[in-house]
């Protein structure tokens, strides 16, 4: 976790006095279990939650204790020993070290998805809005990254406020799979703990009691859950690399808002680079590097082994604190983001009408020119505008094989514009919902 790209609401959920802090909200919730199913006494539960709760865990007291034990669990333990004193004895009867880590993980988890899923809804809004506000700008749809049609810039941004409202949904499942609670004890049987004792701590926590572990937590949860970041990542790196597109010189469409007192080069005064929509480009390559590792942790030896715990010490923090810091970047990216219609409508007409090729040729099949034929004479006129013999829709206008299918009238509509953009409403109606209509 890089404190350069973190945030601090996120990167609190990942910090030592946050997780000492659920490890002891699983210790006492498990203790209260015990005490009502007649495993300790009611005033020893009582005890560890009044003397733990009132405490402020000593991090460095721990670490030391870990440096002697090397076993953070027990560490932790020892030093709530200190604060509860003897009724300490009944903490974590017939418990295992997992019971802790893993439902703690899933406590971290769950809070950090809260967090993304909020932030989603923020970049939701945000494109949202500049859709709104763009719903008829004319633009050039591009394939190849080559003139294609004409579309508007509202469609794109409406595009990828579709695209982030499917992460939304992902986010919610992916915080579902991981939301479970394990407290079984040793290769997960519930020898020594009664299955209610994990049924009273997974309702405390706001988890679901995990249908089967074998000391841990299953890590093919996980493996979705991470692999559900690398997709969202994946949708942050697409909008952001458009926007570097659309900055390019000779696109000059669309720009990342340059603040005053910014300096885009050491060495070249002039420049003005889409450097956030670059710094998120690579911040999502991170997040999808996390989903290799989760991956390979599915398949720990038998009931259990620590290979996964290194990897989850750091994909955690990193790819949640990492998505955090990139789903905020963007909103402001969109939220800032300098449009210039009349530079479109320059690129627009920049071709002479070569955008238009395809109504020309729906023209000609309509007035009974077979497809093949329609095609070639398009092509043909297309290829020698190209070639610099002239401008498209004066070419078109000469050839006597289309002026003898297509009057005047016939082929000035084949170049309006408008008849690409007919059907806006009904894609934003389509996006989001029919109320779209009336706004922006």
């Amino acid at each position: 976790m890089i404190e350069r790209y973190a945030r601090a609401e996120m990167a609190h959920i990942w910090s030592a006095d946050t997780r000492f802090r659920i490890w002891f909200e699983i210790e006492a919730a498990a203790a209260d279990a015990m005490a009502q199913v007649g495993a300790i006494p009611q005033e020893a539960a009582r005890t560890i939650r009044e003397r733990g709760g009132a405490a402020t865990f000593d991090v460095e007291r721990i670490d030391a204790i870990e440096r002697e034990t090397r076993h953070d669990v027990i560490a932790f333990l020892t030093h709530l020993a200190e604060i509860v004193g003897p009724d300490a004895r009944f903490v974590h009867q017939g418990m295992t070290s997992s019971d802790v880590l893993d439902t703690a993980f899933a406590v971290q988890l769950t809070r950090a998805t809260d967090l993304l899923i909020s932030d989603v809804e923020a970049l939701l809004a945000a494109l949202r809005r500049r859709a709104m506000e763009h719903r008829t700008t004319p633009t050039i749809g591009r394939s190849h990254g080559i003139h294609a049609e004409p579309t508007t810039f509202g469609l794109k941004l409406a595009q990828a406020y579709a695209e982030f409202d499917r992460a939304r949904t992902r986010l919610i499942a992916a915080r579902a799979e991981v939301a479970t609670c394990a407290i079984s004890g040793a290769v997960g049987t519930f020898a020594h703990l009664d299955p209610r004792v994990e049924a009273h701590v997974a309702q405390q926590l706001g988890l679901a009691v995990e249908p089967i572990s074998t000391q841990v937590i299953p890590r093919d949860r996980h493996a979705a859950y991470f692999a559900t970041l690398a997709v969202v990542a994946s949708s942050v790196e697409r909008l952001a690399t458009e926007v570097r597109h659309l900055q390019r010189t000779e696109v000059g469409e669309a720009e990342e808002a340059f603040g005053a007192g910014q300096k885009g080069s050491s060495a070249m005064p002039h420049k003005k680079n889409p450097v956030l929509s670059e710094n998120l480009t690579g911040l999502a390559r991170m997040v999808r590097a996390y989903a290799l590792p989760a991956m390979e942790n599915v398949a720990l030896w038998h009931e259990r082994d620590i290979s996964h715990s290194s990897v989850e010490r750091m994909i955690g923090p990193d790819a949640t604190v990492t998505l955090d810091f990139a789903l905020a970047r963007l909103t402001a990216v969109v939220d800032g983001l300098v449009v210039k219609p009349e530079r479109m409508a320059q690129n627009l007409a920049a071709l002479g009408g070569l955008v238009h090729s395809q109504q020309l040729l729906l023209a000609l099949t309509v007035a009974g020119m077979p497809r093949e034929d329609a095609y070639r004479l398009v092509q043909g006129n297309a290829m020698r505008a190209h070639a610099g013999e002239g401008a498209f829709r004066d070419l078109i206008g000469t050839d006597p094989d289309i002026a003898a299918r297509l009057s005047p009238e016939a082929i000035a509509t084949a170049f309006d514009e408008t008849a690409h953009l007919a059907h806006v409403d009904t894609i934003f109606a389509r996006v989001f919902g029919e109320a779209s209509h009336g706004d922006g």
